[in-house]
């Protein structure tokens, strides 16, 4: 919910800003390691070092805000009593760290849950984890992720929530809420961090912490809106990126974190530096050394300074050389004091750091029945040539390949505090779901990244004494995540080998994708009868899949990133601009595609089946025109005419077909999952206005502008037919 200022931390807040001392106020300014508790290792570059003595003299001292990465709830009181009694003012410390998709239970990556397009399914795991990571002594995580990845060769796409800004901004409001509950004061609210601002996603070639060279157009319509909707859903911290946008680095971004957040937006809540960044300007060839990054980075508007120790060192002279004016400084620590006011710190300096409530195990039985759900909801079925899916149990199935058995990358990138004895893989999964085990032979085939003695033979003899074959292949977890750019997004050449070996045989092939991205299916992969992709789904992964493979569960997930022909069209997105020369029938050669392959995804945005046949019937529009100030209806009527109840995922999408800057050649602007029994028809219909239509116009300005819109009501961003309307001008 919505922050609102609360008259008595505001006088608390400003009488304790009266007593402290410059360190002090520069100390609440502070984020470091927590060396105290068990922390989570090799995470970062090691910067600042500390142990657990010097860590909590300095808390002693004051000079600490907040500390990150380390848990439990016992230490963390420690930490607190620390603080709160020994302390000169006693001001609590805010215990933070990066809490992504999962505490104890592991959801799916935040990529995949986003191919369920359900933001209340983000929300509800978002809360699980929440309560789990606050049990844990945590008042603060660095999530969601919200930047848009246009790139599938960049890492970190799969921390978000793909390349479409509208469903971008759906799950960050959703995240948001989750993670931080109906009340912030709560022992279970965790305050949500969206990043990284701004513009991340955008790096250049997909390449982590690379420069980004945008247009103010694009920077506003496209990275963006999802921050704003974060904060429109109440979250009161924002972590900067690493990257500079146009030659200024964002965490030293006036215009970015003072004219545009603070300013344009009002927002009242902390900025925080992503690990080390502020240090970071001096690498960028923007600072001259510590003490001038400090004084560009504190004076365009970062608060808060994580691990690189620059503000501790630097901030007190700035400030007594008038440099950095008091009032600056004051400003800023008010911030930080108010964001530990607003979550009820300092009423509560012991909240979420009750023992008793860590290892209570009551609700595990929950979270692992959301997780299971979770993760069936974001498995995408691409392909089901002559619907081999769903398996018969008694069919005798080769569960082939290195993700069969596999148990250390079911996670996905960024998941610290996982139980892994909880976790369960692919075969454990398919044999809980077999009455007789004897039908299924398990075989490795070859490694993650390399041949294993044998293994192709036996995988071949495996294959050749099956019905079907489940290849389980897909990137090794490390592949994605931060600092695992690639430049060809396609399976390692050993698991490719063994996939050309098993379709060799004839044996009728389902591939479970495991991938923390778009891939560029190649050969056998792209070929097999059925394909689901499984990203990284999380603990219950082994459940999930077997639900989906044997008919329990429909599939109903879309892909929220187009997969490409090849590696080389990246970055591929949907929603392009359209082009003077598009690639149309009556286009000579010289039109825009490449010379090996056209320019349209193997699988576009949105695309996904479900074990029933949905058909769509035409986009129809209740009127013409839409009036400046009006709405305007769309709708389309869908109905299942298979044998099995589904559930589809209806999407809008519309198209300006003239406008001031050249417009993409769709964008979604809705989107809605219905249940369909077999033979049921439905119309689902959307409610359209003017600020739907709206984009940065050419003069710098947001708005509409009159005139024809095309609009599709479709099963994803490639098919169905539009219906044209008008926007009408102002009377």
């Amino acid at each position: 919910m919505p922050y609102e200022a609360n008259p008595a931390d505001d006088a608390r807040i400003e009488s304790l800003l009266a007593r402290m001392t410059v360190e002090e106020k520069v100390g609440q300014l502070g984020v470091f390691a927590d060396m105290v508790r068990p922390f989570a290792p090799d995470v970062n570059p090691e910067a600042n070092v500390r142990n657990a003595a010097e860590v909590l003299e300095q808390v002693r001292a004051g000079r600490v805000g907040a500390l990150f990465n380390g848990v439990g709830a016992a230490q963390g009181r420690q930490i607190q009593r620390v603080a709160v009694e020994e302390s000169r003012l006693g001001i609590p410390v805010l215990l933070a760290a990066d809490v992504i998709h999962g505490m104890r239970t592991v959801f799916p990556i935040p990529l995949g849950e986003a191919a369920s397009f359900e933001p209340e399914l983000a929300e509800r795991t978002a809360r699980a984890t929440a309560v789990e990571a606050t049990a844990a002594g945590l008042h603060w995580t660095f999530a969601p992720a919200v930047d848009i990845a246009r790139d599938q060769r960049w890492g970190r796409g799969a921390e978000g929530a793909g390349e479409d800004t509208f469903l971008g901004c759906a799950f960050a409001a959703a995240r948001v809420r989750g993670f931080q509950g109906e009340d912030l004061r709560a022992h279970d609210s965790l305050l949500a961090t969206p990043k990284h601002f701004a513009a991340y996603g955008a790096v250049a070639a997909g390449m982590d912490y690379n420069y980004v060279e945008i247009s103010e157009g694009t920077l506003r319509d496209v990275h963006l809106p999802p921050f704003k909707a974060a904060f429109d859903a109440g979250a009161l911290a924002v972590m900067t990126a690493f990257n500079d946008i146009n030659g200024v680095p964002a965490s030293a971004n006036r215009a970015l974190l003072g004219d545009l957040l603070r300013g344009e937006w009002g927002f009242p809540g902390v900025v925080v530096s992503d690990y080390t960044a502020d240090m970071e300007l001096v690498a960028h060839g923007y600072a001259a050394d510590a003490r001038d990054a400090t004084l560009r980075a504190f004076d365009a508007g970062l608060d808060m300074s994580m691990q690189s120790g620059f503000y501790a060192a630097h901030l007190p002279a700035l400030v007594e050389s008038g440099e950095v004016p008091m009032a600056m400084l004051d400003e800023a620590v008010r911030r930080v004091l108010s964001v530990k006011a607003a979550i009820g710190l300092l009423d509560d300096p012991y909240r979420s750091l009750d023992p008793a409530r860590e290892t209570d195990a009551s609700q595990r039985e929950a979270h692992e029945a959301l997780a299971r759900d979770a993760a069936r909801r974001s498995i995408v079925l691409l392909k089901n040539k002559g619907d081999l899916l769903p398996l018969r149990r008694d069919a005798r199935i080769a569960l082939v390949g290195p993700f069969a058995r596999d148990r250390d990358n079911l996670e996905g990138c960024w998941t610290l505090f996982g139980d892994r004895s909880r976790y369960v893989n692919v075969e454990q999964g398919l044999r809980a779901a077999l009455a007789d085990g004897a039908v299924l032979d398990v075989v490795d085939g070859c490694a993650m990244e390399a041949e294993l003695e044998g293994g192709i033979e036996a995988a071949v003899a495996a294959a050749r004494g099956a019905d079907v074959v489940l290849l389980a292949v897909g990137e090794p977890q490390r592949y994605s995540g931060e600092a695992q750019s690639r430049t060809r997004i396609e399976l390692p050449p050993a698991q490719q080998a063994l996939a050309e070996a098993v379709a060799a045989t004839g044996t009728p092939v389902v591939v479970l994708l495991r991938n923390g991205r778009a891939l560029a299916l190649q050969g056998a992969v792209r070929d097999a009868q059925a394909i689901l992709v499984t990203w990284f789904l999380g603990s219950q992964t082994g459940h999930a899949v077997a639900d989906v493979v044997f008919g329990d569960f429909s599939p109903s997930a879309r892909l929220p990133v187009s997969f490409p022909h090849d590696s080389g069209q990246q970055p591929f997105f949907y929603n392009h601009p359209r082009t003077g020369r598009p690639e149309t029938p009556e286009m000579s050669e010289f039109k825009a595609r490449w010379r090996e392959h056209p320019n349209t995804a193997l699988y576009p945005f949105g695309h996904g089946l479900t074990y029933g046949r949905v058909e769509y019937g035409a986009t129809t529009v209740a009127a013409p025109a839409l009036a400046w100030d009006g709405t305007l209806r769309v709708c389309a009527t869908v109905r299942n005419d298979g044998v099995r109840a589904t559930e589809e995922v209806v999407q809008l999408y519309l198209h300006d077909r003239v406008g001031s800057r050249v417009r993409p050649v769709r964008e979604l602007k809705g989107f809605r999952k219905v249940l369909l029994q077999p033979g049921q028809s439905l119309e689902v219909a959307f409610e359209l206005s003017r600020a739907d239509l709206a984009f940065t116009r050419a003069d710098g300005t947001h708005g509409a502008e009159p005139g024809a819109f095309d609009a599709w009501i479709a099963p994803s961003s490639a098919t169905g037919k539009p219906a044209r309307f008008e926007l009408l001008p102002p009377a």
